[in-house]
């Protein structure tokens, strides 16, 4: 009896027998070949690196050109070619090296467990200054998020342009799309990392390979959501109706109503010199007030009297004569009288002493 869960379950370190020559010995049947355009400051580094392309690819049996000319590169098949995806392999080689991928990592994509995926975010957002700061956000400062991304999915990530080139095994390029798409919905990267993070510590434990994850990992809410601006004028819908609007009065009409259609002439013209000179007399009315405003004299503030500072003192008469007294018995200069005695005392004491 083998249990279910491992058979759900891929054993460690299994791969895949390599696709050989005694799979397919007669070959291909037709040529296959697939062509791609590159743009022209790609031309100098694909001239150095072209030669190690055709050795990759020729260890497969299929050939490459590059033309200068015309600015595209072209993989195609030989009589020699066994493996009919080979030349699928080329042809995303040729793709990664026009979008600005190395070719040290471009020439993993011909193993069987490597997989590539482009991208293509520019039609996502549509103001293209948005676009630039989302972008600049997948990339990280100095490119940190954009590396702890890489190390998370074990793929190697190129921004270039409006596309996003990945290279990897396939569980990392479908989380790579999937944060590089949320990304661009205005979702920050880093929540996404950590959900990745968690997710690499739970696989490493066996008891939690058949059981579901939702419970360890982060549930996050949008906190700020700025609510959506009403607009000025409402335009409600009216009420369907199978009768077309009634027909708008004609001058005529107004005139039969008013009674004016049964006036004559000169009447009429009497009422519309009337109209004109009541016109005329509210005009002059509204000038003449407005004219007459600039004779009005402000209103002025009421003064605050001030109270009066009281000039009436008492005056002390007794200690001024008293002051008086005692300027006179003062000489200019001399000392007092009490200190004279002790200075005099202390002479004396000082000859005894002697």
């Amino acid at each position: 009896a083998v249990d279910e869960s491992e058979l759900l379950t891929v054993p460690d370190g299994w791969k895949e027998p390599a696709f050989t020559r005694e799979d397919n010995p007669k070959g291909l049947l037709e040529e296959s070949s697939f062509a791609t355009l590159f743009p022209k400051y790609r031309e100098a580094y694909l001239k150095e690196c072209w030669p190690l392309v055709q050795k990759a690819l020729g260890e497969h049996y299929v050939n490459a050109a590059l033309d200068l000319i015309e600015g595209s590169m072209t993989v195609t098949t030989t009589k020699k070619t066994f493996d009919p995806y080979a030349i699928i392999r080329a042809r995303d080689l040729i793709k990664l090296l026009a979008r600005s991928v190395p070719f040290e990592q471009v020439f993993r994509i011909l193993q069987d467990d490597v997989a590539c995926d482009i991208i293509k975010i520019g039609s996502l957002v549509r103001k293209r200054e948005t676009f630039i700061k989302r972008r600049a956000r997948l990339l990280g400062p100095k490119g940190s998020t954009l590396k702890a991304l890489e190390l998370l999915t074990n793929c190697y990530i190129m921004v270039q342009g409006n596309t996003v080139s990945a290279l990897g095994p396939f569980s990392g390029l479908k989380e790579v799309r999937k944060v590089v798409l949320d990304t661009m919905k205005n979702i920050h990267p880093i929540y996404n990392i950590k959900t990745l993070m968690i997710k690499r510590e739970l696989a490493k434990d066996p008891e939690l390979r058949t059981q579901s994850w939702e419970r360890f990992l982060p549930k996050f809410k949008r906190k700020n959501l700025k609510k959506r601006k009403e607009p000025k004028k409402k335009n409600t819908k009216k009420e369907y109706t199978p009768f077309p609007p009634p027909q708008p009065e004609s001058q005529i009409d107004k005139e039969l109503a008013s009674g004016e259609y049964f006036l004559k002439e000169r009447q009429k013209k009497r009422k519309q010199m009337e109209e004109i000179k009541a016109k005329q007399a509210d005009a002059i009315k509204r000038r003449q007030e407005e004219r007459n405003k600039a004779f009005i004299p402000p209103k002025e503030k009421p003064v605050m009297k001030t109270k009066k500072a009281s000039t009436e003192k008492k005056i002390d008469i007794e200690a001024i004569k008293e002051k008086v007294k005692n300027a006179k018995k003062k000489k200019l200069g001399a000392l007092p009288e009490e200190e004279v005695k002790l200075k005099m005392a202390a002479d004396e004491k000082k000859k005894k002493k002697k």
